[in-house]
């Protein structure tokens, strides 16, 4: 049976920014998870010459997947050509162009083209497929337009931290504490209760229920990502009320003294909810002192039982080859 002709579709929204702006933001590949909703993580690998090769994680109709793509960029022509190395199934190939067209000094028109095969051609994978990518790229496009206009006005609204811990022991076992979060209610007392999955080895989800100083319960999700024994990159889709975005990495780094355990935070706030949560006087300041607060606590609570399981395992190691 002759194989069909790839399927091509197109979408594209208008944006109040300068076309070279539009550009830069979806060239950084940094800025993915911040700025597209199913985007989980991106690392990359440049190749030379405008081309790169990019790894991704993101949700596809509520399924966490990863693929891999190479890109070619063209500041020039405000152009960038994807394909996909190897995709997920039921996708056979993919591939694509973001198209960026001024319309103004301060206007322009982003288009996102797909082309896409579904593994045999089979007409249910197919039809996934064109839902995937119809949901996707709307959601890519409005999320875009939304990201580059607020940029400027987002700046306060947007901070990153990170709180480090020295570990006397091995990043393994430090990274391992954090890994297995499905034990995370029998080792952390913050955690009340843990949803934990991961069907794909490094690829997970996480529910959790973890309580606050005043005794009150949240529930939240994330994706993680994990990259043994050294990172785990993480982008929560169910948020608390005073973000809109969350996402952030653990880091196991060795040094001298042994290793250096880190937890770093990237926020948006949101202010529709400040008045709400901490009172009609709060202000912007305000719910950054109070999430940071928040979320230090939770990630020093963790690193330091990371490192209390860390350093007793060296421990005992030690006591067993004497």
């Amino acid at each position: 049976m002759a194989q069909q002709e790839p399927r091509e579709v197109e979408h594209e929204i208008s944006v109040e920014a300068p076309a070279a702006a539009v550009y830069r933001l979806i060239a950084e590949v940094e800025n993915w998870p911040r700025i597209f909703p199913p985007t989980i993580y991106v690392d990359h690998v440049g190749l030379g010459e405008g081309e790169e090769r990019i790894r991704i994680w993101a949700t596809a109709n509520g399924e966490a997947k990863n693929w891999t793509s190479r890109r070619t960029l063209d500041p020039q022509r405000l152009t960038i050509t994807f394909r996909q190395e190897v995709s997920a199934p039921p996708v056979a190939a993919m591939g694509g162009t973001w198209i960026i067209e001024p319309l103004s000094e301060a206007a322009s028109r982003v288009r996102l083209l797909h082309d896409y095969r579904a593994i045999d051609d089979d007409p249910d994978s197919l039809k996934w497929i064109d839902e995937a990518v119809d949901r996707n790229s709307r959601s890519e496009l409005a999320a875009l337009k939304t990201n580059v206009e607020r940029a400027h006005a987002a700046e306060e609204l947007t901070f990153s931290f990170e709180d480090t811990v020295q570990i006397d022991g091995s990043a393994k076992d430090a990274f391992d504490f954090v890994n297995e979060a499905g034990l995370w209610v029998e080792r952390l007392p913050h955690v009340a209760s843990v949803r934990f999955t991961e069907d794909t080895p490094g690829l997970q989800s996480l529910e959790m229920d973890t309580r606050a100083k005043d005794g009150s319960t949240h529930t939240t999700k994330s994706y993680r990502v994990a990259f043994p024994h050294h990172k785990i990159a993480y982008k929560q889709v169910t948020l608390p009320a005073l973000m809109t975005l969350h996402t952030g990495y653990w880091t196991f780094t060795d040094n001298d003294e042994g290793v250096a355990a880190s937890s770093q935070h990237t926020v948006v706030l949101n202010t529709a909810n400040i008045a709400k949560i901490l009172g009609p006087e709060a202000t912007v300041a305000d719910a950054r002192a109070y999430v940071h607060g928040a979320l230090s606590t939770n990630s020093r609570a963790t690193l330091n039982h990371a490192k209390d399981h860390a350093e007793k395992h060296a421990k005992n190691h030690a006591e067993s080859k004497r």
